[in-house]
């Protein structure tokens, strides 16, 4: 029957953007989700769903799934996810049909529809009168209806090539090559240098807005269609029990490398050095690993319990250090951004299919804490040793100071929350030796995705600079079917 809808021209309830509201997922109240660190988005049932699916109005050029084209920029979905095909199966009822589309295009839809800010809503037609397509909430509720329902069995390469990979890294990338080489043949290893896999995802990402288990299902069907996963596995430096990198040459035809985008943004001003102050991803990673009952190791304990916290940053990073310090139970929490306050509607007519500039609230941000723009800090003070005070001022849109606008806030914790500047070189990258390009990441094309070495590649924010999820998952795809093509000399690995 779709079939012959499709040939028709027609999709799904032709009019149904028409006589349907959007309608999305509600939150649970702050006073409950502050409470805890589970996942509180209330998801919509199978009626609302189907209403939601029947919206896709048949729009003729859908900008939603993306181009095609791996550039910055680009707008709608990156892994070119067929938005409007699988709208139309959810609209039918075919929800097992809907998660094999679905899966033909993104290894972890679980992970997108959690923690993509969802560019394809953005360049949703309906979005050009600000109602667009539910379309990540449908992306959730298809692949948990698949887990729910034993549709996600593991697949298994019906032939083995006999060629051994490694992928150095196990962020979304780095699962995504991982995944789609086993699925060829290949007999892959994963090196992760944590104990447990998922990078950025595992120690990074709160539990509250993606509980870790969602990633466990996936490395249990990894490693029944054959991947290894290498735990507590540094490739390169002189840590104990770091692998020489040389040696993956040696022992693997192949190489990809997709660490993560690690160096952090530093804010080198008088009083950086006292106590108090810490990068985001110091401080993150250690309530992850509480809520995992995951040991901390030998470091310091950073707690934001009854201390006035300042987020120096104002991206999705500091938004989960507001989230996780409210939940820690902080007295009061300030973000700090010097960019200045976006539009609170973006021009429709400018902008539109293009990821907009505006005024975005997080659900971190909604929960308590109070958001300063167009800010810079100059220097941190404090008494015997510890951080007491912010000194502030206002900047102009040069982000040059403006005289008079100075003043000071409250701060026993600080966390910087600026974004990250390049991979980590030490180690593992200045042992290869490979290139890197003028911003510090790994020197690949998206051609081929090869390195300045032979046989070693590269995919997601090592080679990318820092990203998004659903850009890692892309690129590590990709980065697969070079490194299928380099072995073999063709693949029939899906883009």
């Amino acid at each position: 029957m779709k079939q012959v809808a499709r040939a028709s021209g027609q999709m799904g309830k032709i009019t149904g953007f028409l006589e349907i509201d959007r309608n999305d997922r509600k939150y649970e109240p702050v006073t409950e989700r502050l409470k805890n660190y589970n996942e509180f988005v209330i998801p919509l049932d199978e009626k609302e769903l189907r209403d939601q699916a029947a919206r896709c109005m048949n729009c003729g050029v859908p900008y939603c799934h993306g181009t095609g084209s791996v550039a910055p920029g680009t707008p709608g979905c990156p892994v070119n996810n067929q938005i409007p095909d699988w709208n139309d199966l959810v609209y039918q009822g075919n929800w097992e049909e809907a998660s094999r589309n679905l899966h033909s295009t993104n290894n972890f839809p679980d992970f997108t529809g959690r923690i993509c800010p969802a560019p394809c809503e953005a360049s949703c037609t309906l979005n050009i009168i600000e109602k667009p397509v539910t379309i990540k909430t449908i992306e959730h509720a298809i692949v948990e209806r698949a887990w729910e329902n034993g549709w996600l069995k593991p697949e298994i390469a019906a032939h083995k090539t006999g060629k051994k990979v490694a992928v150095v890294g196990s962020g979304p990338a780095g699962l995504a090559c991982a995944q789609q080489l086993a699925r060829a043949g290949h007999d892959v290893h994963l090196f992760e240098k944590n104990a447990r896999a998922g990078g950025l995802m595992r120690y990074g990402i709160p539990d509250f807005k993606m509980e870790k288990t969602v990633i466990d299902r996936r490395i249990t069907q990894m490693q029944a269609e054959g991947v290894t996963f290498h735990y507590d596995a540094q490739v390169g430096g002189d840590a104990k029990g770091a692998i020489d990198p040389q040696q993956l040459l040696k022992d693997y035809e192949a190489v990809a490398l997709t660490g993560g985008s690690e160096a952090p943004r530093d804010l080198p001003i008088p009083g950086r050095d006292l106590d108090g102050i810490h990068f985001a991803m110091d401080f993150l990673p250690q309530q992850n690993r509480r809520v995992s009952h995951e040991p901390l190791g030998d470091v310091r304990e950073i707690l934001a319990g009854g201390k006035h916290v300042v987020v120096i940053g104002g991206g999705d990073t500091g938004s989960d250090c507001i989230g996780t310090s409210l939940r820690q139970g902080a007295k009061s929490v300030t973000q700090l951004e010097i960019m200045p306050a976006p539009p609170e509607h973006e021009n429709k007519l400018l902008t539109w299919p293009d990821w907009p500039l505006k005024m975005r609230t997080s659900s971190s941000q909604a929960e308590g804490a109070a958001r300063d723009f167009a800010v810079l800090t100059q220097k941190f003070s404090g008494e015997n040793g510890k951080v007491t005070k912010l000194h502030c001022i206002r900047v102009d849109a040069k982000f040059q100071p403006i005289p008079g606008t100075e003043f000071s806030l409250d701060a026993e914790l600080v966390l910087l929350a600026m974004g990250f500047v390049h991979p980590v070189h030490e180690g593992l990258l200045k042992t290869l030796g490979v290139d890197l390009d003028p911003r510090g990441n790994v020197r690949a094309n998206t051609a081929d995705y090869q390195t300045s070495l032979p046989k070693v590649f590269s995919a997601g924010d090592m080679r990318r600079g820092q990203s998004l999820v659903v850009w890692a998952i892309r690129e590590g795809r990709l980065c697969a079917r070079a490194i299928d093509t380099f072995l073999m000399g063709s693949t029939n690995l899906p883009r």
